[in-house]
């Protein structure tokens, strides 16, 4: 094998291991409270723009973790069906991953010091356990996804916390910096309700994975929800998380008095038919290794859509 050949492949590796089709759940909801945020007059390009640094730097910390803890933990096998992991199968040494985890948290840390400066206290709270979280997500004492936990931490920090937090820095960003409280009009219930279906899709996201990985994750000791629930009530699951992000743009409609365009998000229902169709009737990597890329564009695009119709 050449020099070139080694290089490639390492460089690729990498970026296998940051798994950049998992971005989507950092960039969806970014877009969604800055959209928001936009809508009620308290845009600010910069907050939101390092909004959106910190969250994928969390996602691909996250990443990275995962692909460590996974391997030392045997959780990793080559019987998975899953994308290849990098740390499991040998491609980049251990301690290279944990130590590229550690980076790519602290980045994540400095880069919310401007954050930190617009939101003061809220954000520093929020920030510090948002990482914390996503290193425990599968390492720590008491990982979150080896205990039936990661559809919550998700549900939670990709979706509740990321987009109400994109829409709180930049309502702060129109008071004092640094303060200790939470000024009013930064937490408002249209940025909760918002929040609602970018967390119901990108907990999906984990949902489809979960279930791909149900039989190996049992083998090894990984007690993922799917692992708990099983197939019948993990595909329930999936078909809630999809009932709920499609309830809400009606809701901004009928409840809020938003223009009829909030309504553009429907417009991916039959793709996320086709998805659901999957996930309903398939368990092997196959099938639903295309369709865990097809959920997250299916968030993309919802995303987009419902950005696209909150301001309008």
């Amino acid at each position: 094998m050449s020099t070139s050949t080694v290089e490639v492949s390492q460089a690729r590796a990498w970026v296998m291991a940051a798994r950049p089709q998992t971005l989507p759940a950092a960039a969806a909801p970014v877009v969604v409270g800055t959209a928001l945020a936009f809508s009620e007059g308290v845009f600010a390009p910069l907050p939101a723009l390092m909004a959106f640094v910190g969250a994928a730097l969390i996602q691909v910390g996250t990443n990275f973790a995962n692909d460590y803890y996974d391997a030392k933990k045997g959780a990793d096998t080559d019987d998975r069906e899953g994308f290849t992991r990098v740390t499991q199968a040998g491609i980049i040494a251990p301690e290279r991953v944990k130590r590229a985890t550690v980076v790519t948290f602290g980045l994540a840390i400095v880069s919310g010091t401007y954050l930190v400066y617009v939101g003061g206290l809220p954000i520093l709270v929020i920030g510090l356990v948002s990482v914390l979280c996503g290193w425990a997500y599968t390492g720590g004492p008491y990982p979150l996804g080896y205990h039936g936990l990661g559809d919550l931490f998700v549900f939670v920090f990709f979706g509740i916390v990321a987009v109400m937090g994109t829409f709180y820095v930049q309502a702060a960003a129109q008071v004092e910096p640094l303060t200790t409280t939470i000024p009013p009009g930064t937490v408002t219930p249209e940025a909760f309700v918002a929040s609602l279906p970018i967390a119901a899709l990108a907990t999906a996201i984990l949902v489809v994975n979960n279930v791909r990985d149900r039989e190996t994750d049992a083998e090894t000791g990984k007690r993922t929800l799917a692992v708990r629930l099983g197939y019948r009530a993990s595909r329930l699951e999936f078909l809630t998380l999809l009932t709920l992000a499609y309830a809400v743009p009606p809701w901004f409609l009928l409840v809020w008095d938003f223009s009829p365009t909030v309504l553009l998000p429907l417009l991916t229902l039959p793709y996320a038919a086709l998805v659901a169709k999957t996930v309903l009737t398939r368990t092997d990597g196959e099938a639903l290794n295309p369709a865990l890329e097809q959920t997250g564009k299916l968030l993309a695009a919802y995303a987009l859509a419902f950005a696209l119709g909150v301001v309008l």
